[in-house]
């Protein structure tokens, strides 16, 4: 090992559990569960993170107790059937000599609880409101929180017999046992409410309860959002004295910390930090912890990098780092940095999209930048072609530039014709949206791919018929990407010759706007905040009109309402469920989407119109006929992502060209 990242890559010895490194993968709901247990997909999934050189995986939240059960594809612990699946799993892990931790976690009020489209019954210590969740919980029993505790004993028991290494207990982002630890909303008054003790006895009474199970033959840990950042939630001062008590009364053998609380909308955005947080924010709060305890202190936030892992490693601040994300981009992450081959790693940008954004819309976790993330078991293995063949790409945006290195990856000849100057497509406008630049790395990674595949990249070069005709290759493949729709106004638009209105690219190009605008948002999505937010911070009055019921509807829910708050704090008014119908010199005309009644917003120097795009589609018409095999990835097909653009370059791609060796 090269002397690059040496603490981080340094190994720990937590209760005499020997770790080889510094990174972890943290307990994620990756809906690969197969009926509640770890089932093939499942165990792929984790195993690629062992095999890659993570130290420590902590597989995800896992319910010990019917009254946390719902229809979500979540691991199910609950009786002495699911150990040989969980048995399964510890061997995938250990066979490459990663170790492997459990959690158990019990949402209390932070959830619907729905099943076959019924909500079912909330319990919580006590019935103080979910406000995300709108629900009211029943305030358990004394006896039902005795059941709980003897339940997650009981599970611990099971992750022992199905040779895990660990156990971490959720007392974290607001779920059941951090709700017991609350005060404000801990408000029984038994046993297990009142007085601090009592608010810790059934975190306290689980984990004397396992040990007594388990002996010490497993690591005990405790994971704790630092401060959950809600105005009902434990705050910093709180969360230290907990965790002093536990390390002292040698009930923990360490701590896991995060920040946030999935109870609010606020706090939530913390649960899974994108990129408009700042890098290892969280290990300020982990290293006054660190120094209130005895015991390890592993912390999650925005880790996404292996230098950063390595100074809050180096610093002190923590002694193990969550590079969870990370870990989903790039399984092989640890490895590459044992190999100092740190220029190999593809990094995470924080978009958030396809791992806790698939969990939202209720999919299995992947990457946008890693498709096989998730489809360890599912995606086309490499065509490894015995004569290679001539590949002629066009078009340079994600698509384009996948299908390149895939390509390259499989033995054929490629080259890529981009017609711009510069490489990139829509990421190089997404980028350039506030706080946002750092999507600019999905880019960034392609093409040092493309490099390091010796790619041949024309620029400035346009694709026609007669040019693929006399390059001759053997398969065409076509990202040619899509265009933004001009404004669709129903009535005569005046003034839109002297820049009245403009596109959202006019403007993400430099064009200048009145200081009176109104963004006409008819995708719901990045580019209508996105461009609100920027004419804000350029000093203009901003009226942001959204076709739905919100601004950023088609984002993840976390992302949603974090913008949706900075929105409201940049003044931009918000009005859902308009449409623009027209303009004239200071007037915008709408109309209500739903009664299709007129909304008029006088006093607008500028309508900024963000429209659909529509497929390019001329050059794959062009070549109808013309014998040579011709696939089309990403924009091309129909405008989405760059998700479903990257996977398409990759598994379209693959595919076409195994058919192609095949003929």
């Amino acid at each position: 090992m090269t002397d690059f990242c040496r603490h981080l890559m340094s190994d720990i010895t937590i209760a005499g559990l020997t770790i080889r490194n510094r990174i972890l993968s943290t307990g994620h709901q990756t809906y690969l569960a197969d009926r509640g247990l770890p089932g093939d997909d499942f165990i792929a999934y984790h195993e690629a993170r062992a095999k890659g050189g993570a130290g420590l995986i902590i597989t995800e939240a896992a319910r010990f107790h019917e009254t946390a059960l719902s229809e979500a594809p979540d691991l199910h612990i609950l009786s002495d059937d699911a150990i040989p699946a969980f048995t399964r799993l510890t061997q995938a892990v250990h066979r490459h000599g990663a170790k492997i931790i459990g959690q158990l976690s019990h949402t209390g009020r932070v959830t619907r609880r729905v099943q076959g489209g019924l909500r079912g019954i909330v319990h919580a210590p006590s019935a103080v409101p979910s406000g995300r969740f709108t629900v009211v919980p029943r305030e358990m029993t004394t006896a039902l929180v005795e059941d709980i505790v003897a339940a997650a004993i009981a599970g611990a028991g099971r992750y022992h017999r199905a040779g895990y290494d660990g156990v971490e207990l959720m007392a974290s982002h607001g779920l059941l046992f951090a709700q017991f630890l609350n005060p404000r909303v801990n408000r029984r008054t038994d046993k297990y409410g009142g007085s601090p003790e009592n608010r810790m006895r059934a975190l306290a009474d689980t984990f004397r309860g396992i040990r007594a199970v388990v002996g010490r033959d497993m690591v005990l840990g405790l994971r704790i959002s630092s401060e959950e950042l809600e105005p009902d939630g434990l705050d910093r001062d709180e969360a230290i004295d907990i965790c002093r008590i536990l390390a002292d009364a040698g009930l923990v053998d360490y701590v896991n910390t995060t920040i946030g609380s999935m109870a609010g909308l606020g706090g939530s955005i913390h649960v899974v930090p994108p990129m408009e947080i700042a890098p290892g924010y969280v290990a300020r709060n982990a290293q006054a912890i660190r120094e209130a305890i005895s015991v390890p202190v592993f912390v999650a936030g925005r880790i996404n990098d292996p230098q950063v892992g390595e100074r809050i490693i180096g610093s002190g601040q923590a002694d193990m780092v969550a590079m969870t994300r990370a870990l989903i981009t790039d399984p092989d992450l640890p490895n590459k940095v044992k190999a100092g081959q740190p220029d190999l790693v593809r990094a995470c940008i924080g978009c958030n999209q396809a791992c806790i954004g698939h969990m939202h819309a209720g999919y299995r976790i992947s990457c946008i930048q890693t498709p096989i993330s998730g489809r360890e078991l599912r995606m086309p293995a490499a065509s490894g072609a015995q004569t290679p063949k001539r590949v002629m790409v066009v078009g340079g945006g994600p698509a384009g530039l996948r299908a390149a290195i895939t390509a390259a990856e499989d033995g054929h000849v490629v080259s890529l014709h981009e017609s711009g100057p510069v490489p990139g497509g829509q990421v190089l406008l997404a980028q350039a949206l506030p706080e946002r630049a750092e999507f600019g790395g999905l880019v960034t990674n392609l093409l040092a791919e493309v490099a390091r595949h010796d790619i041949d990249i024309t620029l400035n070069s346009t694709a026609t018929r007669e040019t693929v005709l006399a390059a001759n290759p053997d398969m065409v493949i076509l990202a040619t990407g899509s265009t933004m729709l001009p404004p669709e106004v129903e009535v005569e638009v005046e003034g839109a010759g002297e820049g009245h209105v403009l596109t959202a690219e006019d403007v993400l190009k430099g064009a200048n706007t009145g200081s009176r605008v109104l963004v006409a948002d008819w995708g719901c999505d990045w580019v209508g905040i996105g461009l609100a937010m920027q004419l804000a911070g350029d000093g203009c009055q901003v009226r942001l009109a959204v076709t739905g019921t919100c601004a950023g509807e088609a984002l993840p829910p976390y992302l949603r309402n974090y913008w949706v708050g900075r929105l409201h704090e940049a003044g931009v008014q918000v009005i859902p469920f308009a449409r623009i119908y027209g303009v004239d010199d200071d007037t915008a005309y709408l109309l209500h989407a739903i009664s299709d009644q007129p909304v008029i917003c006088d006093g607008v120097d500028t309508v900024v119109v963000a429209n659909g795009r529509l497929a390019r589609t001329t050059l794959e018409q062009d070549l109808a006929g013309t014998g040579i095999p011709v696939v089309t990835v990403g924009d091309c097909n129909t405008a989405r992502t760059a998700e479903e653009a990257i996977y398409e370059g990759l598994v379209f791609t693959r595919e076409a060209l195994t058919r192609l060796g095949a003929a």
